[in-house]
């Protein structure tokens, strides 16, 4: 053999290692988002004896999330998808049985539905969760539905370990349709006609999902972090409730950053955060309640 023989192979392993290197880290980023799904889960949060909201909140987010979440199956029937709701009833469901139902259908998507909550009367806006590389895109264009139903403001889309979208086996997103706890964004959320404006424009959102995927402006998934960015900045926070982790019974403990609905790992919502509301906000220090959520 000859003596640059052994060199030679080296370097050549070495190339082929880190072809497929390379190969794995792209196919890992261009994880793409969910198209020709028939199928929604549609999960109404809280329920039962878990009304949702903060501590002392005057109006129940079980009630309009409720709603909310018929008129939007309402919504998606009427344009051919087969819809699956975790609950119908004011009834409480377990985080845990939230995510087997979704889990239970092949070619799905999984869409919460939630209001916010927060310290400060004055928070407002939208804001829309997701945790899979894949969801990423569906989130943005759930989000940018939200934003056409009401002149508010934008909190952006955002990556949070919530249980429900931690776990399901197929792409999921938490959309937060506007705080209970601003006085003037709740009597908006209370009339029924913003709800089916709200209601009409994710299921549009979702028919343009189903024929086209993900938005084409989107280019590159966001890689897969740990930590919740969003423009701006990243918070953290704690809370309790179910939508993180839930040890059992109706809430469970976890940690996580956010705001009220899903608190830490297990909170409800989302815990504590820094920022407008309860959920999470940009600058300056709030607390935001929401329990038993994510």
């Amino acid at each position: 053999m000859s003596r640059h023989a052994a060199p030679i192979r080296r370097r050549f392993s070495c190339l082929f290692v880190f072809a497929v290197v390379l190969a794995a880290s792209v196919a890992g980023v261009q994880a793409y988002g969910p198209q020709g799904f028939d199928t929604v889960v549609i999960d109404a949060g809280h329920g039962g004896y878990d009304r949702g909201g903060g501590p002392g909140q005057r109006i129940a987010e079980s009630t309009y999330t409720l709603d909310t979440a018929r008129r939007l199956q309402r919504a998606l029937r009427s344009r051919g998808f087969r819809t699956v709701m975790t609950r119908d009833q004011d009834v409480f469901v377990t985080l845990r049985d939230r995510v087997a139902i979704g889990a239970s259908y092949r070619n799905a998507v999984f869409v919460s539905v939630h209001y916010n909550s927060g310290s400060r009367l004055d928070a407002h806006g939208y804001e829309t969760y997701y945790y899979r590389s894949d969801s990423f895109g569906l989130a943005s264009r759930l989000h940018a539905a939200q934003l056409s139903s009401l002149d508010t403001e934008d909190r952006h889309v955002r990556r949070r370990g919530f249980y429900v979208l931690r776990n399901p086996s197929t792409p999921a997103v938490l959309c937060e349709g506007g705080f209970l706890t601003n006085p003037s964004e709740a009597n908006t959320i209370m009339n029924s006609s913003y709800r089916e404006r709200w209601a009409q424009n994710i299921a549009a959102a979702l028919t343009e999902q189903r024929r086209y995927g993900d938005p084409s402006e989107l280019g590159y998934q966001p890689p897969v972090t740990t930590e919740h960015f969003y423009r701006g900045g990243h918070s953290r926070g704690h809370g309790r409730g179910h939508y993180t982790r839930g040890r059992g019974g109706r809430h469970g403990r976890g940690r996580s950053s956010g705001g009220r609905h899903h608190g830490r790992s297990g909170g409800s919502h989302h815990g504590r955060s820094s920022g407008g509301g309860h959920h999470h906000g940009g600058s300056g220090k709030s607390t935001s309640k929401k329990r038993h959520h994510r």
